[in-house]
């Protein structure tokens, strides 16, 4: 199975536990790997044969707006079943992280992979 990625996505959105937290825009950063057969697409040249990432990554944003939960780890789940569902992919990877939420870190996050990687 081929892949389509999507690296360094970055949504501004409310994620958190803390009240303050609900009340303020925090920015995630999405990472995405996405299992596809790309030749499909390859063979005459057709976008409308493989995943759109510029599309998805819209809806990602869109996703994570309509859906505000407390925890990444939520977040991310959701949103591959949702990809999964709306785009039927096979397998995916989703790696989300929360830049500035932890002192003296890059980022914490979390990464979950689903489906089955033929």
């Amino acid at each position: 199975m081929d892949k389509v990625y999507i690296e360094g996505l970055s949504i501004q959105t409310t994620i958190g536990f803390y009240e303050w937290e609900k009340q303020i825009k925090q920015t995630l950063i999405f990472d995405l790997t996405l299992g596809w057969d790309i030749s499909k697409a390859a063979e005459n040249d057709e976008l409308d044969k493989t995943l759109d990432y510029a599309k998805i990554s819209e809806d990602v944003g869109r996703f994570a707006n309509a859906n505000p939960v407390d925890l990444i780890e939520t977040l991310a789940e959701r949103l591959a079943n949702y990809l999964m569902e709306t785009y039927h992919i096979p397998w995916l990877k989703i790696k989300v992280g929360k830049p500035g939420a932890v002192h003296n870190t890059i980022t914490v996050g979390v990464e979950i992979e689903r489906g089955t990687y033929a």
